[in-house]
């Protein structure tokens, strides 16, 4: 795994509770680079893995730098020496905790009581992370459905390479695809029996996760840096 397609900045838990039921959940553990076997519950009108396929492939995580293209002459070693020392630069960030919200038809988990100190980390880490990214293409442009965006939200994709950064960022933690209204109340409880038991609080985010996407289009944590600034 020396050389990604692509590279991002994620939130990823430390190993424990919350990280095992998480990899549970997905069915994919991105920090060994394997699958996972899913838990038994009750109550899922639908399969599991038929409602995770999209955050499986990207592992449980929270987006800090969207997933992006190396520049020209950056190799693996190149990119994770920048975070390193973006990272150092960097302070921790300490939420409430965990509550989980439907997003527009998907079901993730979201943090409360630091959304100030989350917009500052996530817009230090856009900027200190864009020397690194190939500039986007036309069929990348094309998938963010420019059409759809705001004004602003297009501005943000010409000038970062994402149009939910900055102002427009909200930190995350994808466990669903999109769900039709008829099965999301009752995988929302069975996501909350899974949960509740491992659920930080407070929640806090203490180091940048470096994640490459595969050939195969899956996501594999590389390396941690410590937030210490």
């Amino acid at each position: 795994m020396d050389q990604m397609k692509r590279y991002a900045v994620y939130y990823a838990p430390p190993e424990g509770g919350f990280a095992t039921r998480a990899a549970e959940w997905l069915g994919w553990n991105a920090i060994t680079g394997a699958a996972v076997s899913g838990p038994v519950l009750e109550g899922l009108p639908e399969g599991l893995g038929d409602i995770t396929a999209d955050p499986r492939k990207y592992g449980f995580h929270g987006t800090i730098r969207a997933p992006f293209r190396p520049a020209d002459g950056l190799d693996r070693a190149a990119v994770e020496a920048a975070v390193a020392a973006l990272a150092a630069r960097l302070a921790p960030v300490t939420c409430d905790g965990l509550v989980l919200e439907n997003l527009q038809g998907f079901l993730a988990l979201t943090p409360a009581g630091c959304e100030a100190a989350l917009l500052e980390l996530g817009a230090a880490v856009v900027e200190g992370t864009d020397g690194l990214r190939a500039p986007l293409t036309e069929a990348e442009i094309a998938r963010r459905r420019p059409e759809r965006l705001s004004t602003r939200q297009r501005e943000l994709l010409a000038r970062w390479g994402y149009p939910y950064v900055m102002e427009e960022f909200r930190f995350h933690l994808t466990l669903t695809d999109q769900l039709a209204e008829r099965v999301a109340g009752p995988v929302a409880a069975a996501l909350l029996a899974h949960f509740a038991p491992v659920l930080p609080r407070p929640f806090e985010i203490t180091d940048l996760c470096l994640f490459g996407e595969d050939g195969a289009g899956r996501f594999h944590l590389l390396s941690r840096h410590a937030l210490t600034g």
